[in-house]
């Protein structure tokens, strides 16, 4: 079993910046990866970024590709995602999960979840 405790969200003007954190503990295998998604209300959950566990392959969707940046803390078994230049279309709850040994964009491929953060960019 893998647990994941996200935190690091809330409220913020366009343009501004916040850093979401996700805190694991378990049994996570090295050839997990760890991704971050986010769901935003009447839409489907959407790739936002993921890394292997390890930290060798980093990977960040189009939309987010030089605004997002995963990274994670080893000693601390903790990932993050650093959010810059916030939009409006930004908002949505973010999770956290683990797993993705099949394809670490897709969702269904992570075994493990946080119970995700709300992340709000007012315009």
């Amino acid at each position: 079993q893998v647990q994941l405790v996200e935190s690091g969200g809330g409220l913020v003007q366009a343009g501004g910046s916040l850093r979401l954190s996700c805190a694991a503990s378990g049994r996570i295998f090295s050839n997990y990866a760890m991704g971050w998604f986010r769901q935003a209300p009447g839409k489907e959950r959407e790739f936002v970024a993921a890394m292997t566990w390890s930290g060798g392959i980093t990977y960040h969707a189009d939309s987010v590709k030089g605004r997002f940046t995963i990274s994670r803390d080893n000693a601390k078994n903790t990932v993050y995602l650093q959010m810059n230049s916030l939009k409006p279309e930004d908002t949505a709850v973010y999770y956290c999960a683990a797993g993705g040994v099949g394809g670490m964009a897709v969702a269904g491929q992570y075994a493990y979840w946080g119970q995700g953060t709300q992340v709000t960019v007012s315009s």
